[in-house]
């Protein structure tokens, strides 16, 4: 059984982003499923004279350990003004200080979404570029517009022809997880 862990990269408690990854978790075969919550690891602001005065936080200490127990990770990333999320780039600063290998070379599904047209297209290229130069298994990637209008909770993607799409990169996620 494979371990996978999947998060939205938001901190909003109504995050279709969080309602997205996992999702999308639920539909990998043979899988046990830990959802992680942002705010579980809220953080101060990263500063190099933070990290110099009190190290690093037990939080970053314990997402990152969480990410390389897993076999795979899924991440549906919210777009703030064409960026990470701030929860999201603080967590990752973080993490990024305790050596290289930030995310366990695992495989990844990188996911955005978004009420608009362009499903956070921004957001996700940003994050594809960035943590594909960190991690070779970054293997598959997906942008939803219009959440709302493409998403159910019970059927998932709506939209034949994302759906589809959908699904061609979910397949090759499934495949890298074997």
């Amino acid at each position: 059984m494979k371990k996978i862990v999947a998060f939205g990269a938001s901190n909003s408690k109504n995050s279709i982003n969080q309602q997205f990854a996992k999702f999308t978790a639920s539909q990998i075969p043979n899988s046990e499923v830990q959802i992680i919550d942002l705010n579980d690891f809220e953080m101060p602001i990263y500063s190099i004279d933070r990290e110099n005065k009190t190290g690093i936080p037990q939080l970053a200490k314990d997402f990152k350990r969480i990410l390389h127990e897993a076999d795979g990770i899924i991440i549906s990333f919210a777009e703030h003004n064409g960026a990470y999320s701030t929860a999201f780039k603080n967590i990752f600063d973080w993490i990024s200080r305790m050596g290289k290998d930030i995310w366990g070379n695992k495989p990844m599904f990188l996911l955005a979404t978004a009420p608009g047209p362009m499903g956070g297209k921004t957001v996700l290229q940003l994050a594809t570029a960035r943590i594909g130069r960190s991690n070779p298994n970054m293997v598959a990637h997906f942008s939803l517009p219009q959440f709302a209008l493409n998403f159910s909770k019970e059927k998932g993607v709506s939209n034949v022809e994302l759906k589809q799409e959908f699904l061609n990169q979910l397949d090759i996620f499934i495949k890298a997880l074997n």
